[in-house]
């Protein structure tokens, strides 16, 4: 379906970041909860998937195997 352009650190980190994101969304209330669960959320489905629509626009590419 989406061609993998992240590699496995940038993968990690991202996931990472949207598990501590999501989870800090219940320790707030009210519109900062929603925007920690939101970008949580995002950072966690593209860490999950290796894919990210921002690279492609910015046509970066983190993914060593897609740069061979």
């Amino acid at each position: 379906m989406f061609k993998v352009n992240e590699g496995p650190i940038d993968r990690i980190i991202r996931s990472i970041i949207g598990i501590v994101l999501i989870v800090s969304g219940f320790f707030v209330s009210g519109i900062l909860a929603i925007i920690l669960w939101v970008l949580g959320g995002i950072s966690l489905l593209t860490g999950i998937t290796g894919f990210c629509g921002l690279y492609v626009l910015l046509g970066i590419n983190t993914c060593p195997i897609n740069k061979k």
